[in-house]
């Protein structure tokens, strides 16, 4: 979720061009145009024009990232990786779709403390969900939607969910490595380096951290007073060993902080990216840090991850009732 890299690092993305894939990056003829509420201008994504036979599968990023790579962030936009891995599965390009919600990420390098402020926070992002979210209906002529999102991915969709009410337009919703309880980053303490601003300022009292600081937050007490909701069925896939929005340990590259929330109240977040109710899946993957060729860590690896992409894909081709029915 909160993808802050060295300042060499950010350097090199800037610069470095954006990979190919088997998906697009662009929407398709007679898709409207969506302006990004809190940027104002069009968001990012991709779609295809084309018959649709299974659910349309909707595929968010997390804080901080991109649907696919672009120029300001060339490293990761990993979704697309798994639109890749899910049409290999059978999906057709016109059933696969990603909303990129924060832009390019260009204004990051100019300004790392945009990375926790209120344009990248839950809330301001929902109406863009929202509206994606119908125009892919209105366009594919479903009636349903499969959403997949990464960290904040998740919880944005889950938040969208519950402020519409809207759990009869989602069929299945997988959240990985999602922000479900909160976020070890946002401590006061000052071996939380990720309050610097060069890092993204999370300081207890930014936006992001003022949602996801501590397990009891305003934001996620409304989000979690009913965890799952149906007809919609979920899978959580999480990091059972290390992650840097988690653990207070070791990812990758990037040392743990300390396990405290935004009041400076010992909490272990471990568990965070867990799902509670009858409707849920749990699963849990170690060592997914050696699919991030960048950093190494487990939060942005399992993006990447043929083994998360292979659960995705099981989860949301299965006919078992228990996970939601017939496709």
């Amino acid at each position: 979720m909160i993808r802050s890299v060295l300042a060499a690092v950010a350097a090199a993305l800037a610069l470095a061009a954006p990979a190919s894939a088997a998906i697009g990056t662009t929407f398709p003829a007679g898709f409207p145009t969506i302006v990004d509420a809190s940027l104002g201008t069009p968001v990012l994504g991709f779609g295809a024009a084309g018959a649709v036979d299974r659910t349309p599968v909707i595929l968010l990023h997390g804080n901080n990232d991109t649907p696919y790579p672009t120029a300001c962030n060339p490293f990761y936009g990993d979704v697309q990786a798994l639109a890749d891995a899910l049409e290999a599965r059978g999906y057709a390009a016109s059933e696969l779709w990603a909303l990129g919600y924060q832009g390019e990420q260009c204004d990051i390098l100019a300004d790392p403390t945009i990375r926790s402020s209120e344009t990248h926070s839950t809330v301001a992002n929902v109406p863009d969900l929202r509206r994606f979210v119908q125009a892919v209906l209105d366009y594919t002529g479903a009636n349903r939607v499969d959403i997949v999102g990464h960290s904040l991915g998740g919880t944005l969709a889950r938040e969208w969910m519950r402020q519409d009410h809207a759990h009869h337009l989602v069929r299945r919703l997988v959240t990985i490595d999602s922000p479900n309880h909160g976020i070890v980053d946002c401590s006061p303490n000052p071996a939380n380096y990720w309050q610097l601003p060069s890092l993204g300022g999370f300081t207890p009292d930014s936006a992001v951290c003022r949602e996801y600081g501590a397990d009891d937050t305003p934001f996620l007490r409304a989000l979690n007073h009913v965890e799952t909701n149906g007809p919609t069925r979920y899978l959580a896939l999480r990091n059972a060993d290390t992650s840097f929005v988690y653990f207070s340990a070791l990812d990758g590259v990037l040392a743990g902080v300390p396990a405290e929330d935004r009041l400076g109240r010992p909490h272990d977040f471990s568990g965070s990216a867990r799902l509670e109710g009858p409707l849920a899946r749990n699963v849990d993957l170690v060592g997914q840090g050696r699919y991030d060729a960048i950093l190494g860590t487990a939060h942005l690896g399992i993006l990447n991850s043929p083994e998360a992409w292979s659960l995705v894909a099981d989860f949301l081709t299965a006919t078992n009732g228990s996970v939601g029915g017939p496709r």
